[in-house]
């Protein structure tokens, strides 16, 4: 009975690995993007349905058909000779799960050059499959920096600032009991690493608990300060407003 028992165990473990007919395979991957943090690691996978052990198969991953692989995989071994340069030193092929037709990918380091499509090949003699996948990146900045610039329009005008977002951001103001406001202006920069500086102003005409909120839609995350305006700094703000055109005046 028992050896009944580990010969039937035995047997469900192995049949879904395919020994068959290779035209019977195919490569997936992923149906949706995949969002990578700028600077950290990221993991690309494809895989063969039935599993399949592909460690001796030639696995190319590459950016488009025109250009260098991004990595290549052949004879149980890396070959990086014509490896785009962007990637050399940042890529990775995952070997453990390779048994099962899992084919992994890992960047490091991820920058916005990264983003984009990506495609994975299995080659076998005269088989070949491919399936492609998209990698988006993002980046979220520091909570914002809230400053009170003066007064203007017989209120406070108060500043939001940050940087080093990826996507550009959504820049929101809000009360406390959610009610959004509209900003006064709004203006953006994009840095030479790709990320955007943002900022917002608003004027305010009375006590306020205000919160600038920055969110990045991709990730579906998002940072927020919050600034307490009360009647004392109304008042100090107008008369040192005042103070200052005064003098400029006389000046």
């Amino acid at each position: 009975m028992n050896s009944f028992l580990f010969i039937f165990i035995t047997f469900l473990v192995i049949l879904p690995v395919n020994n068959g007919n290779p035209m019977q395979l195919t490569l997936l991957g992923s149906h949706h993007p995949v969002t990578a943090s700028l600077r950290e690691a990221i993991v690309l996978q494809c895989h063969l349905s039935p599993r399949t052990n592909v460690q001796n198969m030639e696995i190319t991953w590459f950016r488009s058909h025109n250009s260098s692989y991004v990595h290549l995989y052949r004879s149980g071994k890396d070959h990086l000779e014509r490896q785009q340069p962007e990637y050399q030193g940042r890529t990775e092929f995952l070997k453990d799960c390779i048994g099962d037709g899992k084919i992994g990918l890992k960047i490091f380091n991820v920058s916005l050059f990264d983003e984009g499509p990506y495609y994975c090949s299995v080659k076998n003699g005269s088989f070949q499959r491919e399936a492609t996948l998209d990698m988006k990146v993002a980046a979220l900045g520091p909570a914002p920096l809230l400053s009170i610039e003066g007064y203007q329009d017989r209120g406070i005008r108060v500043v939001c600032r940050s940087s080093g977002w990826y996507p550009k951001p959504e820049v929101l103001w809000r009360e406390l009991n959610g009610r959004l406001l509209s900003s006064l202006a709004k203006k953006d920069s994009q840095r030479n690493d790709g990320t955007f500086d943002v900022q917002a102003d608003i004027i305010l005409k009375g006590r306020s608990n205000l919160t600038c909120v920055i969110r990045n839609s991709l990730l579906g995350q998002e940072k927020e300060s919050i600034i307490h305006i009360t009647s004392e700094s109304m008042k100090t703000v107008s008369s040192y407003s005042t103070f200052y055109e005064l003098g400029f005046a006389i000046v």
